[in-house]
């Protein structure tokens, strides 16, 4: 009895809790926080499994095959590596092996089409989708976008179980998010976490708004759905920041507004287009601010204007400073480039632009901005002369200074022999200039037993001669 009088028994824990609760009323009034009362309940942790029963089977399982180009060296029977006479009689073979890797996706309509990333699904020869239910598919690859790394599939079945699309726009910083996908090839894997960023340009993307999360985002996860408590997909998980090639706390997933404008046009043109105004933009810093006598760093600096251009014809000049588009204020060079993509190519839009230390209003007629990887499923790569290309993006053009052009990401066999490196820009073959793989590849086939290059590397062009054997 001692020892609870002590520790305070019924009248001593009242008033300690008198005190207790005194005390936090005057914290409350000095700092702004309001304090908890003892009957309440803080909210219970939102519960996933509902969202997983019903959409978990319109989550697919994405297997890609590709022929990918090798280098290696062939012995003769009896010579092991370590034998003196091994690096004399070493035969260097270049030949091609097959890559499987695995991703996620899920159906759109129950008639059989899916959302994926294009990175993906990009240069597959072999493209299969399995359900939870243990069927699979040979998928079609309709079409894809390289600019939203957003690609469309087609199965060939009916009655499917489908996800609904809900928008990115309807969800704030702070909100409950989940996501399914096939992380390392575990088949509808679930994971949770909060919004903690909206319209995250990344680099080397070029207007696409991106949603960060804290949702785990393993590879085998890329083109899975990410879905709100209302269970509505809001975007496509697609990268994720890492210094060791998994999962660190920043995921990075694309609106589905973005995606389902892709699978529209994809369906009805079979291509992509955005607006553009052919202008190099950057931030405006603080100090860029005030040396333009603008009151905030806000809106996007024009450090250059493409020839030709829709900005060239409306008069818009770099050192400009674009503030807002049609009404809607800009906040940076990000923001304008998303503003402008998402309007349709031959519209008049109206720019409220700063110059001289005054606004004032152009009216600019919006260009087509081309999907730079164009849409067309099965491009034919030149594996066999061992060099992996894809277009460049825009920001990589208006980097460069060019309006067209293929990028190497990979070099071996005879195009190494031939003086060709990673990094290297091709222009044009045989003296035609070349912005898509089919391109390149139709004009390889027309070139015979040689084909000139023009190369950019670095600040310099160059020809290379290429041997087509």
């Amino acid at each position: 009895m001692r020892r609870g009088k002590r520790d305070g028994g019924p009248a001593g824990g009242a008033a300690a809790l008198a005190a207790a609760w005194a005390t936090a009323l005057a914290l409350a009034a000095a700092g702004g926080f309001a304090p908890v009362a003892a009957h309440e309940v803080a909210p219970a942790l939102p519960n996933f499994a509902a969202l997983a029963r019903r959409y978990g089977p319109a989550v697919v399982n994405i297997g890609v095959t590709r022929e990918v180009a090798q280098v290696g060296i062939q012995l003769p029977p009896g010579i092991e590596p370590g034998h003196p006479l091994a690096p004399f009689l070493a035969r260097r073979v270049i030949g091609n092996r097959e890559e499987v890797s695995l991703g996620s996706g899920f159906i759109v309509s129950a008639d059989g089409y899916i959302l994926t990333n294009r990175h993906v699904v990009g240069d597959a020869d072999a493209v299969t989708v399995k359900l939870t239910d243990k069927r699979e598919f040979k998928a079609k690859v309709v079409g894809g976008d390289a600019l939203s790394d957003v690609a469309l599939l087609k199965i060939d079945a009916d009655h499917l179980p489908v996800v609904v699309a809900g928008s990115a726009g309807s969800t704030e910083v702070g909100d409950w998010v989940m996501a399914i996908g096939s992380p390392y090839g575990f088949a509808n894997s679930v994971t949770s976490g909060i919004v903690s960023a909206k319209a995250r340009s990344l680099p080397g993307e070029s207007g696409i708004p991106f949603l960060q999360t804290d949702v785990p985002i393993n590879p085998g996860s890329s083109g899975g759905p990410l879905f709100d408590l209302d269970g509505r997909v809001i975007a496509i998980n697609s990268a994720i920041y890492s210094r060791t090639g998994g999962y660190q706390g920043l995921s990075f997933a694309i609106p589905i507004d973005v995606a389902m404008d892709v699978k529209a046009q994809l369906l009805g043109t079979g291509k992509v287009s955005r607006g553009q105004l052919g202008v190099t933009v950057q931030e405006v810093t603080q100090a860029l601010a005030r040396s333009f006598g603008l009151a905030k760093p806000d809106g996007a600096l024009i450090s250059a204007v493409r020839a030709g251009g829709p900005a060239a014809a409306a008069g818009l000049q770099a050192g400009d400073v674009v503030l807002a588009v049609d009404g809607a204020s800009v906040r940076d060079a990000a923001d304008l480039l998303a503003t402008v993509a998402r309007i349709r190519p031959g519209r008049e839009v109206d720019l409220q632009v700063w110059r001289g230390g005054a606004a004032s209003q152009v009216k600019a007629v919006v260009g087509a901005l081309e999907s730079p990887a164009g849409s067309a499923p099965g491009a034919p790569t030149p594996q066999w002369l061992g060099m992996t290309l894809r277009p460049l993006t825009p920001r990589e053009q208006q980097r460069v200074g060019v309006d067209h052009g293929l990028l190497i990401q990979q070099v071996s066999g005879r195009a190494a022999r031939d003086g060709i490196a990673p990094g290297d820009i091709v222009l044009s073959l045989n003296a035609r200039p070349v912005a898509t793989l089919e391109q390149f590849a139709e004009q390889l086939r027309q070139a015979g037993g040689n084909a000139a290059l023009l190369i950019q590397r670095g600040r310099t062009r160059l020809y290379l001669p290429l041997d087509l054997g």
